[in-house]
């Protein structure tokens, strides 16, 4: 096997992924044309999308990182918007998509037209984090919008077995293809249900933090190969353990709580770089056996497919945010009229991506050669709808959010929220500070206790300071200098210990501990300056 393809695959895409942050486009976009660009390259070998990885090898861990990083209670509070749009949209989608498709294709069966509105349904639950973390959208829009994407993959697969099996001939009925649905919504939400508590017991009693990664590692793999193994979704049993654990992280030790989120981070980086430089390299794959659908026509089918995407998404988006709000006295009474700009956001940061195309290439196909109607324009249609969801959806998506002004989260009152917070916490900490060392047991030297007493007390103001700028010169607060000094001070440390080091006055096992030492410390500070 060459291994070769793969790592230029990974280097590559992480080093375009790293250069973007450096630039105002999103690296996903950057990573797509570089993609596109590098497939014509001569020598670049073909990197065919294989579902039978991508799905559940690929999809699980993005899911999980998505699901970890929100949340559950976020997600519970916009639960009618979230289940409209992952469930009652990607149905919708799915018939309306594949109508028009049926219609402006006639040669292609309403079945298979149907199987291509199940594939380019559901929005992708990368792209829309990629984008969200970028143009700062309003903490409920995105909210909205990760809980859409991280169910609606599992509408989507769902109703793309359905709508192969009634496209092959094996007689699926509508009672059948809704009992499949709910097989799979409930199985997967059962098995999620079964595996959250024995998983989160298991990371709290692992000894090692090691360990206890290597498991988190584990995890969604887990829950996915579970649930598909008794023909429920693995999609939303990935999701529904990753909210669980994700809400009760911090019963989980600090070291393994910080050694975790590097872990992922560095997955989650690698994994989405790859996946959106994977979409711009499929090009060739599917070019090349478009065969007689190649030309004017082809092309002509691509544009009006995805304008009909985004106007399909347009037509349940508003219906589902404002016939709520006008029908229900309930819902008026609970929430702020809907207005017209969110619900114009939400639908046009419907981004499709790697999961359309995963599902695209599982269309069947036999030894004998091709046996679904069209299979190859469908795939260049699915194609060229994500490339345009990603490129004209994900470029315009930030400059519009200015244009209208939507309102982000307000950090003054964040920082204030946070700051009584803490003022709180730090209350309750001294009262046992002060229990502690009452019992003569705790005796401490006077200075070590003030050291105690200091360190809450700093970490206390540091959150009031940041609501004003106290030195007028650089416009730090007394704390920011503090730690920026206190840093200086650790690398002057650091340095004197590598002297040390050099000079064989010490081995190297006790500068690496000397060195983790400090890197704790700094580790300290950064975090809390965060």
């Amino acid at each position: 096997m060459d291994v070769m393809p793969l790592l230029l695959l990974v280097a590559g895409s992480a080093a375009i992924a790293a250069a973007g942050r450096r630039t105002p486009v999103p690296p996903p976009l950057l990573l797509v044309a570089a993609g596109l660009v590098v497939s014509y390259l001569p020598g670049v070998p073909d990197y065919a999308l294989d579902p039978h990885i991508v799905l559940p090898l690929i999809l699980p861990p993005l899911l999980y990182t998505a699901a970890v990083e929100s949340s559950y209670l976020d997600l519970r509070a916009q639960l009618r918007p979230v289940t409209l749009l992952s469930v009652g949209y990607v149905l919708f989608a799915t018939l309306a998509v594949g109508w028009f498709v049926h219609v402006l294709v006639p040669a292609l069966p309403l079945t298979a037209a149907l199987v291509f509105g199940a594939v380019v349904a559901p929005p992708d639950a990368v792209a829309a984090t990629a984008v969200a973390r970028r143009v700062g959208l309003p903490s409920r829009i995105t909210t909205i919008l990760q809980g859409e994407s991280l169910f609606n993959d599992a509408t989507a697969i769902t109703a793309f077995r359905v709508a192969v099996a009634a496209s092959v001939g094996e007689g699926v009925s509508w009672a059948g293809g809704v009992g499949e649905f709910l097989l799979a919504a409930i199985g997967g939400t059962v098995v999620g249900l079964v595996l959250m508590v024995p998983l989160h017991w298991l990371r709290t009693h692992l000894k090692e933090s090691l360990l206890q990664n290597t498991l988190s590692l584990l995890i969604p793999f887990v829950a996915y190969a579970v649930a598909e193994q008794v023909e429920a979704s693995g999609v939303i049993a990935v999701v529904v353990v990753a909210l669980y654990l994700g809400h009760r992280a911090w019963e989980v030790d600090f070291a393994t709580r910080l050694q975790e989120e590097a872990v992922w981070k560095m997955v989650a980086f690698v994994l989405e770089s790859a996946v959106f430089a994977l979409i711009g390299l499929q090009l060739p794959v599917v070019m090349r056996g478009l065969g007689e659908h190649e030309g004017i026509a082809s092309a002509w089918y691509a544009v009006v497919v995805f304008v009909v995407v985004v106007v399909v998404r347009f037509m349940w988006v508003y219906p589902a945010i404002w016939l709520p709000w006008l029908l229900s006295a309930r819902v008026r009474g609970r929430e702020r009229r809907p207005g017209w700009k969110g619900p114009f956001v939400i639908s046009w940061a419907g981004m499709r991506g790697v999961v359309s195309l995963a599902i695209a290439f599982s269309i069947p196909v036999t030894a004998e050669g091709e046996d679904f109607p069209h299979r190859y324009l469908l795939l260049f249609l699915t194609f060229t709808t994500v490339i345009g969801t990603l490129v004209v959806q994900g470029l315009t998506l930030p400059p519009l959010i200015r244009l209208l002004k939507l309102p982000g989260r307000d950090q003054q009152a964040d920082t204030l929220a946070e700051a009584n917070a803490q003022a709180q916490a730090s209350r309750v900490a001294e009262e046992r500070l002060d229990e502690l060392l009452a019992d003569e047991r705790n005796a401490l030297p006077e200075p070590l206790a003030d050291r105690l007493r200091g360190v809450m007390e700093r970490r206390r103001n540091a959150v009031w300071e940041r609501l004003g700028q106290v030195n007028p010169v650089t416009g730090e607060s007394v704390d920011d200098t503090y730690r920026r000094l206190s840093r200086e001070m650790i690398s002057a440390e650091r340095d004197m210990f590598v002297r040390l080091r050099d000079g064989r006055y010490i081995d190297d096992e006790m500068l690496r501990t000397l060195l983790r030492r400090l890197d704790l410390e700094e580790a300290a500070a950064f975090r809390e300056s965060e």
